[in-house]
């Protein structure tokens, strides 16, 4: 058996050559080898399990030779601090949508306090929204929408996993809902143009309903925003992820569909702007 530098090695030069990031491959050997960064390196020079090995060589083929996101091949990712189970029904969270969560607690905090509010996530996939926000704050109760039943029993595989308290409903975005009423309305929703094209390694693995939001990607966006106002109360936060170019239609959107609303838009760490927040106060 070689140790664990010398697989380490020769399978990231193996990486590097197909084009492949080299950091895939140090993921795959910590999980498969059940070891911390710093497990990994007290290790270094023994001898890797037999067993670790051949299941290490197996998955990084699939992440070089077969393409395959190393967060479907472990089935897991991290989110704000948060181990998310994934698989290919539901997208891989992204760091971005870390900041969109971190964003709007500091905003909840400012308009509502520590009251409790009523928070929906439309178009949930693997949860990563609604849970974490309710893990994060104890004032929130959540709920959350989606059209894909395979995506919701990854959510609710990962509520129960994460001892959340997330509500959630079966059907296209807020139609599961109507009747109630929420003081928080965010989403993530899929915001692809239809003809976009996509590097093959999110192409031909993650889910397309949850990527192409239709000619201009904007699709979700209309159709969430002018039915919103019917499921909020008076007093309202809205919190959207979108295209980083796509800020000023966003705005455009939302000052044609609701009225009297006070809208921020935020960049990402990379300086993009890929939040949009509304507020309504009454």
């Amino acid at each position: 058996m070689p140790t664990y530098q010398e697989a380490l090695k020769i399978n990231e030069q193996y990486a590097r050559d197909n084009g492949k990031e080299v950091s895939g491959v140090k993921l795959l050997m910590l999980h498969f080898s059940a070891l911390s960064g710093a497990g990994l390196i007290a290790k270094m020079q023994e001898d890797m399990h037999p067993a670790a090995y051949k299941a290490f060589l197996k998955a990084v083929d699939e992440y070089v030779i077969d393409n395959r996101p190393v967060q479907y091949i472990t089935q897991h990712e991290c989110f704000y601090g948060h181990d998310f189970n994934v698989n290919q029904n539901v997208l891989i969270p992204r760091f971005e949508t870390e900041e969109l969560v971190a964003y709007l607690l500091e905003i909840k905090d400012t308009y509502f306090g520590t009251r409790k509010t009523r928070l929906l996530d439309v178009g949930t996939g693997s949860g990563c929204l609604a849970i974490t926000l309710s893990l994060e704050d104890a004032d929130i109760e959540a709920h959350a929408t989606d059209i894909s039943e395979a995506a919701l029993e990854t959510a609710r595989m990962n509520n129960e996993k994460l001892d959340s308290n997330v509500t959630f409903y079966s059907g296209n975005l807020l139609e599961p809902v109507y009747g109630q009423r929420f003081d928080i309305l965010v989403s993530n929703p899929p915001y692809i143009p239809d003809k976009e094209r996509l590097e093959p390694l999110i192409a031909d693995h993650e889910p397309h309903v949850a990527l192409f939001g239709g000619k201009d990607g904007l699709d979700y966006y209309r159709a969430i925003l002018k039915d919103a106002e019917k499921v909020l109360n008076e007093r309202y936060i809205i919190a959207f992820e979108h295209a980083w170019d796509k800020a000023k239609e966003i705005r455009k959107l939302c000052k044609k569909y609701l009225k009297h609303v006070r809208i921020i838009q935020k960049e990402d760490m990379q300086g993009r702007d890929r939040m949009t927040f509304v507020m309504k106060k009454r």
